[in-house]
């Protein structure tokens, strides 16, 4: 009999160093607001920060700052080598945070996204605590420190009013498992590459790429932020090409409403045993298979979610949604 030890997957060189990175002394606490513990990071800016940061983070667009899961998702080891050459919260902060003038003051772990948000934009969008003569440019996913002696746009002159405008406030984060897809379409010659797509507002998370199958399963875990004005989650499927552009195998819409409303509803979860609390229903005009319920399970909100992929010959994916407030 084979030992089961033998087929667990060791960790990377790359996700060693990140792990060593997390453990130093000013790593353990948010980059932004000292929440303890932080389980989230800015690749490019190369800080660790908490939950409710992360959302504020989202929020300033991937060119600024691409935030991901220090446990959840697959880093590159381009990513990697940025935090380590960054060296930590502390190193970060030391540019970011080199002049932090009067009117300003950090956001602690207990204050509203509103704070976060005017702090977190201020500090890495706008550059505003940076030294006169220091503007911090995002290339290639990597940071990199410039001297520059040019006068600052007119952005960075402009009010603090018009500052906040274009912010996106946020209510909590939508955790979406990517379960499988089933009959997906033909778009090489005897099968596909698919790859998933998931767009909430200004978002886009991408899933990766299962080789030649036409009945992938990912089982991957994708999240988004829920704005306080939210749509529809939108799913693409693509098919991976190598040299030419990548072909769409189907689209749909998710309704997000029943699973928020619920969840927003009934408040403190953790005080319910479980349950069924919302519903889509389906209808002619969504992608629905079957009715999806919006369920308490083990103290945390869920709805499963089957779609009949849309202009496309065929394919159906399943998903499964779980609602984060933003102060778990």
């Amino acid at each position: 009999m084979s030992n089961p030890r033998s087929t667990l997957r060791r960790p990377s060189s790359g996700e060693r160093r990140l792990k060593d990175l997390l453990l130093q002394s000013d790593n353990r606490v948010c980059a932004d607001c000292a929440a303890p513990n932080p389980k989230w990071a800015s690749a490019n800016i190369g800080v660790f920060i908490c939950l409710k940061c992360s959302g504020a983070h989202r929020s300033l667009g991937t060119h600024i700052s691409k935030v991901l899961s220090v446990t959840l998702d697959e880093w590159s080891e381009d990513e990697i080598e940025a935090m380590v050459d960054v060296g930590g919260n502390a190193s970060a902060n030391a540019i970011y945070e080199a002049f932090i003038p009067e009117g300003f003051s950090k956001p602690g772990p207990d204050s509203s996204n509103e704070e976060r948000l005017k702090y977190i934009r201020s500090k890495y969008d706008l550059q505003e605590f940076l030294k006169p003569s220091l503007r911090i440019l995002s290339v290639a996913g990597k940071s990199s420190l410039q001297s520059s002696l040019s006068r600052k746009t007119d952005s960075f002159q402009s009010s603090s009013s018009s500052r906040l405008e274009g912010m996106v406030e946020f209510i909590g984060l939508l955790k979406v498992k990517l379960i499988e897809g089933t009959n997906l379409a033909i778009r090489d010659v005897l099968s596909s590459d698919p790859y998933v797509i998931l767009t909430l507002g200004q978002q886009k998370v991408q899933s990766r790429v299962i080789k030649s199958n036409l009945n992938p399963i990912w089982n991957e875990e994708l999240m988004l932020s829920v704005p306080q004005r939210f749509g529809p989650l939108k799913l693409q499927v693509f098919d991976r090409d190598t040299f030419s552009a990548d072909d769409i195998m189907g689209e749909a819409e998710v309704d997000i409403q029943p699973i928020v409303t619920s969840a927003m509803a009934f408040g403190d979860i953790e005080m319910f045993g479980d349950m069924q609390i919302g519903k889509w229903l389906k209808s002619y005009d969504n992608a629905l298979m079957e009715d999806s319920t919006v369920n308490i399970v083990d103290g945390k909100v869920k709805q499963a979610v089957s779609l009949k992929l849309q202009n496309v010959e065929s394919g159906e994916i399943n998903l499964e949604l779980e609602w984060m407030p933003l102060d778990q």
